[in-house]
């Protein structure tokens, strides 16, 4: 299944063919937009030549922040994200033997235990992690038992509340009129 989170073909089948890079394309979507944070890793592998985990949790730090800096930048914070990204990479090298997937596929977890093991990555917290779930079981087909319920809100039918339920420019609209309501309504309280 191809994603359709960036308005740009070959940044979207880069994130539906690689796992690594949805999960980076995740990692990277706070304070930037959406479409900016899902085109991130499609900028890296253009500029480092790969999205291998290895390769990127050994470049020099000093030298990946500097491919997050060039323009078009990568990230608003370019520093910190690319010090999280390497972070992030070396974490699925050591643990996930250099496989993201694992995160969802290694021993056949339910949606619990995926959601555990996403919570445990550097950058994802309880709501990451439950939208980032909700976006495998409702865009990639994962039939992890309990996936719905593990993912909390973002799991469910027809709602409009996250990347999870983008699949073209309207329902990318409606998302944002969701996300805009809910802080609207927060302000306001």
């Amino acid at each position: 299944m191809t994603l359709h989170l960036t308005g740009d073909a070959a940044a979207d089948a880069l994130l539906s063919d690689d796992p690594f890079a949805l999960l980076l394309g995740m990692l990277l979507d706070q304070q930037i937009a959406m479409e900016t944070a899902f085109a991130g890793p499609a900028k890296i592998q253009e500029r480092i030549g790969t999205l291998d985990p290895a390769t990127i949790a050994g470049y020099d730090a000093d030298a990946f922040a500097e491919v997050f800096r060039a323009t078009p930048a990568v990230h608003r914070y370019p520093g910190s994200m690319a010090a999280r990204t390497q972070t992030l990479a070396d974490v699925i090298v050591r643990e996930w033997n250099s496989d993201a997937a694992g995160i969802w596929t290694a021993g056949d977890p339910d949606g619990d235990e995926i959601l555990r093991r996403l919570k445990k990555l550097p950058g994802f917290g309880e709501q990451k992690a439950r939208i980032f779930l909700a976006l495998l079981g409702k865009r990639l087909g994962i039939s992890a038992p309990g996936w719905r319920d593990a993912s909390g809100p973002y799991g469910e039918d027809g709602c409009f509340r996250s990347v999870a339920d983008i699949v073209d420019a309207e329902s990318l609209g409606r998302v944002r009129e969701t996300k805009r309501a809910v802080k609207a309504a927060a302000k306001k309280a």
